[in-house]
Order: structure tokens, then C-alpha cells, then sequence
């Protein structure tokens, strides 16, 4: 199947794959070729694994957005998104440390944790 995902700033990944894992707002979607068609919103800090047909497996830290599937195609469409080997860990690690329990320090901290939850994984 096709795969492409891109965020705002730019495309991520584009490929043909042969497995995506994401996790939704309704909970985590596994798609093989031939699956039925949907439409997801993305849980709003999570990480996508996709194995692409070469035997590579990509990890990318995801912010909110869509996802859609249809028979040979899955398009996944990010507020924001890094890929595992981009991701500043230290960066990371100081986001997560500073973040307060406002809202948007929650906010931070989940987007802190996913994305150290991608660089581990990738």
C-alpha cells in the first residue's frame, strides 16, 4: 500500500509499506493492505511506526491530526511531526522537566514524552 505522511512544514515519509500503526482518539489502528476504509482523528501526542516494503521499520513522534485509509492508500496528515533519528533528546528531556501542571505545561510534557518515546523506539 501507499503511505504518506506529512505535516505542516513538510513530507515525512512517502512510500510503499507494508504495515502502519498509529494510535487514534478511539484507540490504536493497525493497517495491512486491503483494509477498510476510515477516517481517524490522531490521539494529539503519539508515535506511528510504519514498515515499509524493504524490510525498513520509520518511528515518528506525532501532534495531532488525521488519518486516512482506504484500500492501498493511507494518508496521515500532522499538526507537527519529527522523525525518531531528528528528534533532540536533550531538548527533549529539558521540555519535560520544566513543564508546570497548566495546561499548557501538560501539553508540553505529553509532547515531551512522545517524543522520547519515538527516539527510543526508532
Amino acid at each position: 500500500m501507499t503511505v504518506e505522511l506529512v505535516s505542516v512544514e513538510r513530507r515525512l515519509w512517502s512510500g510503499d509499506a507494508r504495515f502502519v500503526l498509529a494510535r487514534t482518539t478511539v484507540g490504536e489502528v493497525g493497517v495491512l493492505p486491503g483494509h477498510q476504509p476510515m477516517l481517524a482523528q490522531l490521539e494529539e501526542a503519539g508515535v506511528i511506526r510504519i514498515d515499509g516494503t524493504d524490510g525498513s521499520s520509520h518511528t515518528i513522534a506525532v501532534h495531532g491530526g488525521f488519518l486516512s485509509v482506504s484500500a492501498e492508500r493511507v494518508s496521515i496528515l500532522a499538526e507537527f511531526a519529527e522523525m525518531a533519528n531528528e528528534i533532540d533528546t536533550a531538548r527533549a528531556r529539558r521540555a519535560l522537566d520544566g513543564a508546570d501542571d497548566s495546561e499548557e505545561g501538560r501539553a508540553a510534557k505529553a509532547r515531551a514524552e512522545v517524543r522520547l518515546r519515538a527516539a527510543d523506539a526508532g
